[in-house]
Parts: structure tokens; C-alpha cells; sequence
């Protein structure tokens, strides 16, 4: 079993796959897991409350809550239960507020209505997302995964049953299935095993971290009442103490600029400093951009390809991804079973150290992808 791809959800998914007893090959284009749409995210763990009920998404991230508690703990990932705070300004918003909380409840979330009208969702967190890749693709290999470095998955060809997996430097690897991670570059992937049926866009996130002011601590995640385009800017504490304010949202076509637009700034700051007035007096530490693999009119994609019954795509995750991932992995695993794959009973996790990025996340991702 191949999965292509050590992000987030391609971690969790080899992790899954490991722990039931599969042979798993991690396959990743990079030097390391997470260096792409997973470590230059927000960092915040959604409880879905806003997530509109019945739809994949929504039963991923809500499956995924009930995962994460006890594995975050056994891997050693910092998490910050801040929880989160909607705040309407006018009365138009107090009703589209007041129809969130009735959301939350049809998704089983707890939220609250307070006295003015602001929303609080006790159960949003925040986590470091480089620590979150990293220890799940650590834990994988504990459980006997193969993580692969450097390999660019080229060519996809059906073979005795299964496919062959070519890599742009010439290595070959065959096996039964393949599990198709490859978030920005997933399209690619999906068209060397003949699938066509979806495109990817990189749909760009840029974000602000601040050092707010002496005897000034945010300790909430602050949301601004959403649009049916967007969730808005948002502004959110770090788990180091920092703050947080984006993201942006532009739709682009190129898979490889990072870059942070000139003009991100004055985009952000105004609607973040409404929401937390301290970012008026705020330093600017840092600057950095996320591409969310946006699905061209699909989203969460999860499914055995029509070009290849060997495939498996998991396609335009976009910005849940870190939220939905053990449930994304779980949800492969019986996509798995079903393609006639015998899967064993999960196996505790073995324990282990978890690895940590130098310095902090968020400057990593500033650094890295810097223009």
C-alpha cells in the first residue's frame, strides 16, 4: 500500500493504514512531511460548529473530535483548548449568529448564545501543525511505514492487480493500492492513472503574526460573523503566546507562489482589529501564505478513482484539513476494506518521542516559503 503525499492527511492516513496491519509505503515529493498546505494553515483544531450537517466534511471533522483527544496526548502535540468566541456587530448579523448556534446544536456541538448575542464555542482549539505532521507521519513509521523523501510520484501503471509507482528520479515501486494524498498536486496524481473527473486550484491564505503588547494576551479565537464566500478574518492566539490575524482568500492558479501579497496587510488588519483592539499596538513579527487545494466545484473528495480501481483520491481538502484529518484517515480504511483489502484490528500506538521543527511553526513557514 502506497500513499502519496506526507501531509496532515496523508500522515494520518499511512498511520491508520500501519495500525491495521498494512505494509504502507509514505510517499513524499519534499524533503520532509508538512512543508506545504499543512504547515502553513491556521493551526486551529474546528469543532464544526458552522459546518453544515450531513455533509462528508462535517462528519469528518466531527469523527475527527472524538479521535484527536487521546492521540494528541500520546503524541506529545502541544494543544491550546482556547476555545471561540462569535461576536455580531448589527442586527443582521445577530440572526445569521443566532442561526449558527442553531447549526452547532444539529451538529451535536456545544455553543452557547451569550446575553448580547455572541456565539461561544467552548470546544475550538489551536495547535502546532508542523508537530501535528510530523509526530503522525514519526508514529506511522513506529508502526513499520516506509517514509520516502524526495520521491515525486512521475508515473502511475496498472500491474499484476495492483499499480506500479514511478518516481521522477527512476525509482519503482509496486504495489496493491494506492492512496492518492497529494493535496495541491492531487489532479496531477489522479491523470497518470487516467482520472480526469477534477481539477485543483491553489486558493491562497495569507496571515499576519503579531506580538501583541506588553500585559496584552489573547486567549480565544476570534471569529467574525461569516459570508456565504467566507469565513473572514479571523484573529487567534498561538500555543506560543503570539497572535495570529488572516487569513486572506485568493483564488490563483499557480502551484508554487507563496508569496505574501503587498496589499495583504491593509487587507487584514482593519477587520482584525475590530475584532481585538490590542492589534492596533500590535508588532509584526512575521508574514506567510497557505495554499488551500480548493476543488473546482467539489469539495472532500474521497473516493476509489474512475480511472484506476487500484486508486483511491483524496482530493480538495481544503482549509478542514487539519481539523478532519484522523477522520479522513478512517474513512480510507474502510474505503479500503471494501476494494477487498483485509485490514487487521487497530493496534495501540506505540509510543514514542515526537519530533519538533526547529524554532516556531509559523516563523518555519515564513522563512521557508519567503519571496
Amino acid at each position: 500500500m502506497a500513499v502519496v503525499g506526507a501531509g496532515v492527511v496523508g500522515s494520518a492516513t499511512a498511520l491508520a493504514l500501519a495500525r491495521r496491519g498494512l505494509a504502507v509505503a509514505l510517499l513524499e515529493a519534499l524533503p520532509e512531511p508538512g512543508l506545504e498546505a499543512s504547515g502553513t494553515n491556521s493551526g486551529i483544531l474546528h469543532t464544526g460548529f458552522d459546518s453544515p450537517p450531513g455533509k462528508l466534511e462535517t462528519k469528518l471533522i466531527l469523527r475527527s473530535a472524538a479521535l484527536r483527544p487521546p492521540l494528541m496526548a500520546q503524541l506529545g502535540v502541544p494543544v491550546a483548548r482556547c476555545g471561540g468566541l462569535v461576536r455580531p456587530r448589527d442586527e443582521q448579523q445577530l440572526e445569521v449568529v443566532s442561526a449558527l448556534a442553531q447549526n452547532a446544536r444539529a451538529n451535536g456541538v456545544e455553543a452557547s448564545l451569550r446575553d448580547d448575542g455572541s456565539l461561544e464555542v467552548p470546544g475550538e482549539s489551536v495547535t502546532d501543525p508542523v508537530a501535528y505532521t510530523l509526530a503522525l507521519a514519526a508514529a506511522a513509521q513506529r508502526h513499520g511505514a516506509r517514509l520516502r523523501t524526495a520521491f515525486r510520484v512521475a508515473a502511475l501503471g496498472q500491474e499484476n492487480g495492483g499499480l506500479k509507482v514511478v518516481a521522477a528520479g527512476g525509482e519503482r515501486l509496486r504495489c496493491r493500492m494506492v492512496v492518492n494524498c497529494a493535496g495541491l498536486r492531487a489532479d496531477e496524481v489522479a491523470r497518470l492513472a487516467g482520472e480526469e473527473s477534477f481539477e485543483i486550484y491553489p486558493r491562497k491564505g495569507e496571515f499576519l503574526v503579531m506580538r501583541p503588547p506588553d500585559g496584552e494576551r489573547l486567549e480565544q479565537i476570534l471569529l467574525p460573523v461569516p459570508t456565504k464566500r467566507t469565513k473572514g478574518v479571523l484573529v487567534f492566539p498561538t500555543v506560543g503566546g503570539e497572535t495570529i490575524a488572516g487569513p486572506t482568500a485568493v483564488d490563483q492558479e499557480d502551484k508554487d507562489d507563496w508569496s505574501v501579497r503587498p496589499q495583504a496587510r491593509e487587507e487584514i488588519l482593519p477587520g482584525a482589529t475590530a475584532l481585538w483592539k490590542p492589534l492596533e499596538r500590535a508588532e509584526l513579527v512575521a508574514a506567510y501564505a497557505g495554499l488551500r487545494p480548493a476543488g473546482r466545484g467539489v469539495n472532500y473528495l474521497i473516493a476509489r478513482s474512475t480511472g484506476s480501481p487500484s486508486l483511491i483520491n483524496v482530493a480538495a481538502i481544503r482549509s478542514t484539513g487539519l481539523t478532519a484529518s484522523l477522520g479522513v484517515a478512517e474513512h480510507v480504511c474502510s474505503l479500503v476494506e471494501r476494494a477487498g483489502v483485509q485490514l487487521g484490528a487497530e493496534q495501540p500506538l506505540i509510543p514514542g518521542p515526537a519530533p519538533r521543527a526547529a524554532g516556531p511553526w509559523w516563523r518555519r513557514t515564513a522563512e521557508l516559503h519567503a519571496a
